[in-house]
C-alpha cells in the first residue's frame, strides 16, 4: 500500500538547466519523484501546491536568491518543517554556510559535490520524513485507542451494565430452571445470589494487546533515531520515550 510519506518528493531549486538535470541524475535512483522549479517563487508555489520530504535549493540565483526562498519557505506554516539543504559553488563567501543555517537550512553543499555523498544525505532525510509520517499515524492510533477507552457510557460501559440474555432462560449458570411448585422456596437458589461458577459474560478487551503493540513500535522509532545525528533527531526520540512512558503507564495501569 502506497502512503504519504512513500509519494512525498524531491524538490530541486536552480535557475540552470545543466545543473537541474545534473541534480535528476544523481537523485534518479533514490526511486523517488523529482520536481524541477526554476526559481524561488516557483519553488514557493510548487511547496504549497504538493508536499516534498526534503528540497535542494542553488544559493546563487536572479531574483530571489537560496537564502531568501529557504526563509520564505521557513516562514509558512504549511512548509516550514521541510528540510532544506542548501547548494552553492566553489568559489563563495565564507559566510555563506552561516548564514544558510540561520535562515533555517538543515545542510549546505559546495559543488561539484560527491553524487554518492548527495544521496546519503537525501536519503537521511526521505527516512527520517518516513519516519515522522509513521509516528504521526501512530500517535493519533494511540489518541484514538485513549479516547475511547475514558468516553463516559460507551458502548462496552453499556454492556457491562447488562444481564446477558442466556442468564435470563431457563436452566442458565444464573439461573438454574425450576423443578416444580413443590420445591421449598428455602431452598430454592436465590436470584440475586453470584454464581461463582458463571463465566465472565465478556471477553477481555484486546486494548492491551494494542497498547503492547504500540509501545514496542515507539520503542523501535526511538532507536533508530537515536542513532542518527542531529538535535532534531534527538529532540524527536525524547517525545517518543515520552509517548512510550505514557504508553507503559496505561498498561500498568489496566493491570493493577
Amino acid at each position: 500500500m502506497t502512503t504519504a510519506s512513500d509519494t512525498a518528493g524531491i524538490l530541486i531549486v536552480d535557475d540552470m538547466e545543466e545543473n537541474l538535470v545534473a541534480l535528476e541524475a544523481v537523485l534518479g535512483s533514490l526511486s523517488r519523484r523529482v520536481v524541477r522549479a526554476r526559481s524561488g517563487e516557483e519553488a514557493l508555489k510548487a511547496m504549497l501546491r504538493e508536499e516534498f520530504a526534503v528540497v535542494l535549493i542553488d544559493v546563487l540565483m536572479p531574483g530571489m536568491n537560496g537564502f531568501e526562498t529557504a526563509a520564505n519557505i521557513k516562514g509558512l506554516d504549511q512548509t516550514k518543517d521541510v528540510p532544506i539543504i542548501l547548494l552553492t559553488g566553489a568559489s563563495v563567501d565564507p559566510n555563506y554556510a552561516y548564514r544558510g543555517y540561520t535562515v533555517g537550512a538543515a545542510d549546505f553543499l559546495i559543488k561539484p559535490f560527491d553524487p554518492w555523498l548527495l544521496r546519503t544525505k537525501v536519503n537521511v532525510f526521505l527516512e527520517l520524513h518516513r519516519k515522522n509520517q509513521q509516528l504521526a499515524a501512530q500517535a493519533e492510533q494511540l489518541k484514538r485507542l485513549l479516547t475511547a477507552d475514558n468516553r463516559p457510557g460507551g458502548e462496552a460501559g453499556a454492556a457491562a451494565g447488562q444481564e446477558p440474555a442466556d442468564d435470563r432462560e431457563a436452566g442458565s449458570p444464573g439461573r438454574p430452571a425450576s423443578h416444580g411448585d413443590d420445591q421449598p422456596s428455602h431452598d430454592r437458589p436465590s436470584h440475586d445470589q453470584p454464581s461463582h461458577d458463571r463465566p465472565p459474560p465478556f471477553p477481555e478487551p484486546p486494548e492491551a494487546s494494542r497498547l503492547a503493540d504500540i509501545a514496542g513500535q515507539l520503542a523501535e522509532l526511538e532507536l533508530l533515531l537515536r542513532d542518527a545525528k542531529g538535535t532534531d533527531h534527538t529532540n524527536l526520540a525524547d517525545r517518543i520515550a515520552e509517548l512510550e512512558r505514557c504508553v507503559g503507564r496505561l498498561l500498568t495501569s489496566r493491570e493493577a
